[in-house]
């Protein structure tokens, strides 16, 4: 079984490095099997009356390699299981696996398959990569609300306010809550006229802001959403400014989120 368990590495890697057909579950089940078979056979040789046969042991050890070189350790307990039907080989088998997983882990970060997917020109998302997506939520970037506009000021005076301020973007808010977002180059177009339109022009100069906006349906994000939704919703809506709001309550304002806040948290550093 010792000679076996040499004979067949050598075949798995020649198979792989000469690019054959080959695959990953047969061969660690039957090194598992047989590295399990040593040892057990040499344990059971000299302590007959305190360990089990040779062929628990190989069944422990085709758990525990699977376990390691795939990362899957309860299939291998429920692949055990199945074959023997037999709870006692449970719990060795788990102890087995967790050493397994600690010691393939510590040796090799990367999972054989995912090494495989890679050589063959094949990206999948990693553990690290949906981590990372789990960390970069809205609630990790938001910040308090400041820049916000009363939903009766009129037209003319947000535009003097909004151009004396470094935002572009801000947020219009009523009685409710926020009701929507403006930013500044719809406010210069709703006064652009012409010269023969400069009475139209003080009409819609005295318009309120909450006319300019939609309070059923304006852009905005919850606090547990993505910040790569934050960004494409910014873009398709050509600001750089969304209200965080509550999933129970549209109109409740939680804070606020910037597209510097979305370039800082991707690690985007200031031209």
């Amino acid at each position: 079984m010792a000679l076996l368990v040499v004979l067949k590495l050598v075949a798995v890697t020649t198979s792989y490095a000469t690019g054959n057909a080959g695959g990953i579950f047969g061969p660690s089940l039957f090194i598992g099997a047989m590295l399990g078979g040593t040892v057990g056979t040499v344990a059971h040789h000299w302590f007959p009356a305190y360990t089990a046969t040779p062929g628990a042991y190989a069944l422990v050890g085709m758990g525990a390699v699977f376990a390691g070189v795939v990362r899957t350790p309860m299939t291998s307990v429920l692949m055990i299981f199945e074959m023997t039907q037999d709870y006692a080989v449970i719990v060795p088998l788990m102890i087995a696996n967790l050493v397994s997983l600690f010691i393939a882990s510590q040796l090799q970060h990367e999972p054989i398959y995912e090494a495989l997917a890679v050589q063959d020109g094949i990206h999948l998302p990693s553990a690290e990569t949906r981590k990372r997506y789990g960390e970069r939520q809205v609630i990790r970037a938001m910040q308090t609300a400041t820049q916000l506009l009363p939903a009766e000021m009129t037209v003319r005076e947000a535009l003097e306010l909004v151009r004396s301020s470094e935002f572009r973007t801000w947020l219009v808010t009523d009685r409710r809550g926020v009701v929507g977002v403006i930013n500044l180059a719809r406010l210069e177009r709703e006064l652009a006229a012409g010269p023969d339109k400069a009475s139209a022009n003080k009409e819609v100069g005295d318009k309120k802001v909450g006319d300019l906006v939609d309070a059923l349906a304006f852009p905005h994000v919850h606090a547990d959403q993505g910040l790569d939704l934050a960004l494409e919703r910014m873009g398709a809506n050509q600001i750089e400014m969304l209200p965080v709001v509550n999933r129970a309550d549209v109109h409740k304002l939680e804070g606020m989120v910037t597209l510097r806040d979305v370039l800082d948290a991707y690690g985007v550093s200031r031209a």
